[in-house]
């Protein structure tokens, strides 16, 4: 088969209709707005490659004017896509660039003209997707891997695009946008073939990818309070621990409500889930920056610390005492005042395993609930044995 315009244009047609169609049948399933802006787009692509064709009919308002003012309009909607899977909004300039492509209306006819055509067009989408693969930078994190290859694809889409708007102004440069003459355009065409696979490939990976984080966070949140669950303490904890050191001691304090029971039985378990998500609530306003914090189940919370001594551990769970007492005070009556007993284990090897300090907290915990509740107790490090 060969690579002449006509062929090529059907190969877009067909690539870019696909690829609208796939983003919509991963929209059904994901229900993300990118991936409609993104399917539209395509779309677009399909309808204005078909029209293309007209041109070389005579028809050069819509083979040319409409179907270039299309592939403009569907790059748009790429970027409007990549902005809303970013969350990033966009200045109303932007809404203005097709008034740009519908003032070449008023462009002379002339040897020119083809060049100046093109030279704009191709300026319209560098500019469009440059934008596009920027918006998709890293915030605080690395991009996740279909993000980070879309990104990828859009900054070589537009550099294309670039080059092609400078290479329509060299002097030898043959260009005929009626008749599809000259090495840039037919290389445009094959460019573009290229760009919709890698592009429908990279789309649909961005999203996939955060839908599969999205699965990972809810898998690792309690549903109730939204802090870790077990099973995502187990899997953070290590990295932690292995921070320790004797001139970087860490502290584990276990959280158990005292009285939680009097609160469920005399005002509803939904007076219980209150009580539990007011908590954690609090935890998460004392807990500093690098610190973790978990619901292990019930009315038990841990609380993961590095870098802190004993008397800022012990600091931060006075804190939470008080705080936790007067704000279960206000809500609910209950005969026994509603309070937290904690125990805390401090560590200052990297070795430490969580579930070693697990233990020695949960025996500093009963420990404070043995000398009356509503207290804190603390269970210093231990010497390592002699071999």
């Amino acid at each position: 088969m060969a690579l002449d315009p006509f062929t090529l244009l059907v190969l877009t047609t067909a690539m870019a209709a696909a690829s609208a169609l796939y983003l919509v049948a991963e929209w059904s399933s994901v229900r993300e707005r990118s991936l409609l802006l993104w399917s539209a787009g395509f779309g677009i692509i399909a309808v204005g490659s078909t029209l293309a064709l007209l041109r070389s009919s005579g028809h050069v308002l819509i083979g040319i004017w409409f179907s270039n003012g299309m592939l403009i309009g569907a790059h748009w909607l790429f970027l409007a896509g990549v902005a809303k899977f970013t969350r990033t909004r966009l200045p109303r300039a932007w809404w203005l660039l097709p008034v740009v492509w519908l003032a070449m209306l008023w462009l002379p006819g002339g040897p020119w003209w083809s060049r100046a055509m093109l030279s704009v067009q191709s300026l319209l989408i560098a500019v469009i997707t440059l934008r596009a693969g920027l918006l998709l930078r890293p915030h605080g994190g690395a991009l996740n891997v279909g993000a980070a290859q879309l990104r990828v694809v859009l900054l070589a889409h537009g550099l294309f695009y670039l080059a092609k708007a400078a290479s329509a102004l060299v002097p030898e440069a043959f260009i005929n946008l009626a008749s599809f003459g000259g090495a840039v355009i037919l290389v445009s065409l094959v460019e573009g073939v290229m760009a919709i696979m890698l592009l429908a490939m990279s789309m649909t990976g961005t999203e996939r990818h955060r839908r599969e984080e999205r699965i990972a966070q809810i898998a690792a949140r309690d549903p109730l309070t939204g802090l870790d669950n077990r099973r995502a303490l187990y899997l953070r904890a290590p990295t932690l621990l292995a921070q320790a050191s004797p001139g970087s001691p860490g502290a584990l304090l276990l959280i158990d409500i005292d009285h939680f029971k009097q609160v469920n039985d005399l005002h509803g378990h939904h007076a219980g889930d209150v009580l539990l998500v007011t908590l954690s609530d609090l935890i998460r306003g004392v807990l500093p920056p690098g610190a973790l914090a978990a619901r292990l189940g019930g009315d038990e919370f841990v609380i993961l610390l590095r870098g802190v001594t004993d008397a800022a551990a012990q600091a931060l769970g006075q804190d939470l005492r008080e705080a936790f007492s007067q704000q279960a005070r206000e809500m609910f009556a209950t005969p026994e005042p509603v309070s937290l007993s904690i125990g805390a284990a401090l560590f200052d090897r990297p070795d430490t395993e969580l579930s070693q300090g697990l233990k020695r907290a949960d025996e500093a915990l009963y420990a404070s609930k043995r000398k009356g509740r509503d207290r804190m107790e603390v269970e210093k490090v231990r010497p390592a044995t002699a071999e």
